[in-house]
């Protein structure tokens, strides 16, 4: 039986598909919004698709809406610095998250990998999706397969203490603006679902999206499905997996067919003679680029957010996910999964996987394997370009 203790009642929750779904949702929120907007991710792009959220954002505190727009250092470097004076010409405050030390060529510290969006400490999108074409719809390229938890309730305060903490460094602080305010949700009960945070930070001592998959594994009684971009579990991950398989657990697992990362596809392929040894069933996505992160239980309950199953997530990133405990909706979600891999996945047979073996991809499969391995220790560090 699993604890519900550390779950907040009464909260409404979506699943939102990336690309023209996501963003008109982002849009509608921003353009909606009355008092303040927070919005944390990991990679802000200063292309079409970032310019559209920056106009609205601008509009926003046009109407005195107070934005706090927040980028990672490392992965959102690449905005130039007309762009942010802009906004911070018309009240938008902006701020790269800063690592524990950093200077023009050097870089040492965890990455802001989380993407959160609030609104008015009303409206939460929590999940896997940048600021960037690549997660939106285009006219000529479809967005990357990625997923989002849009929530309304009580939790949502709890993801705006986050961002102001974060925000503010996580300094000591008294109460923030969305303490003070005591909203009420009126939320009918049919549609009211149980959610918790779940965070991974190696510097603040978190490690609770790792707990929930150790707890998935641990309590689960017939099926897990996993839909994840960059599947490398760590040694921990796999021993509670192997568990779960022998006492006759059913795992699937969609991964990316197509990969931006080529050498993290190699290594996650390196993995594919353990995942069929051990009945774990495999499915690769073909249309685009695979991007997301759910994993549902026992059609029961799920996580989805911006943790990728593998030691990075794990050790070296900040990380946000949300629980979800309502059974319509773990079904619901079970459902999309289910389909995603009837239309838009090869299944990755015992046979099939011999086909497209031979010495030299192993190999290279290996050695990728090999390297991401020892990836884990440099991810948080590393020597700027000059460019």
């Amino acid at each position: 039986m699993i604890s519900t203790s550390a779950y907040i009642p009464g909260n409404r929750v979506q699943l939102i598909r990336g690309g023209k779904a996501y963003f008109d949702l982002l849009l509608k929120l921003i353009n909606e919004a009355n008092d303040c907007i927070h919005l944390q991710t990991y990679i802000y792009d200063g292309d079409e698709t970032g310019q559209m959220i920056a106009d609205a954002l601008v509009a926003a505190s046009a109407r005195s809406v107070k934005v706090y727009l927040m980028a990672d250092g490392y992965a959102s470097q690449s905005l130039h610095q007309p762009f942010i004076d802009e906004l911070r010409s018309k009240n938008i405050e902006f701020r790269y998250f800063e690592p524990v030390f950093r200077s023009k060529k050097f870089y040492f510290g965890r990455r802001l990998h989380h993407k959160l969006f609030v609104a008015d400490t009303k409206y939460a999108l929590v999940g896997g999706i940048n600021i960037s074409d690549r997660y939106n719809d285009m006219p000529d390229e479809p967005a990357w397969l990625d997923y989002a938890l849009f929530t309304e309730g009580p939790i949502v305060q709890q993801l705006c203490v986050l961002c102001w903490k974060t925000w503010l460094g996580f300094t000591r602080m008294g109460l923030t603006p969305c303490e003070e305010n005591n909203i009420q949700f009126n939320i009918p009960a049919e549609e009211q679902a149980l959610i918790r945070m779940r965070r991974n930070d190696w510097v603040r001592r978190k490690n609770n999206i790792s707990a929930t998959y150790i707890e998935m594994f641990t309590k689960s009684q017939s099926h897990i499905t996993i839909l994840c971009s960059y599947f490398l579990p760590g040694r921990v991950i796999r021993r509670n997996i192997i568990k779960a398989v022998k006492r006759g657990v059913k795992i699937k697992v969609i991964l990316a067919g197509l990969s931006d990362i080529k050498m993290a596809k190699l290594a996650e392929r390196w993995m594919y003679d353990w995942l069929l040894r051990n009945r774990i069933e495999i499915y690769e996505y073909q249309p685009t680029v695979l991007h997301g992160k759910l994993a549902v239980c026992d059609s029961e309950w799920m996580t989805g957010g911006s943790y990728n199953i593998n030691d990075i997530s794990a050790y070296a990133s900040i990380e946000l996910n949300l629980d979800v405990r309502k059974n319509e909706f773990a079904l619901q979600t079970e459902k999309i999964l289910e389909e995603l891999c009837e239309k838009d996945c090869i299944k990755i047979t015992r046979e099939y996987h011999l086909k497209k073996k031979n010495i030299f991809f192993q190999f290279s499969r290996w050695v990728s394997y090999e390297i991401y391995r020892l990836t884990l220790y440099f991810f948080t560090f590393y020597f700027k370009n000059e460019n």
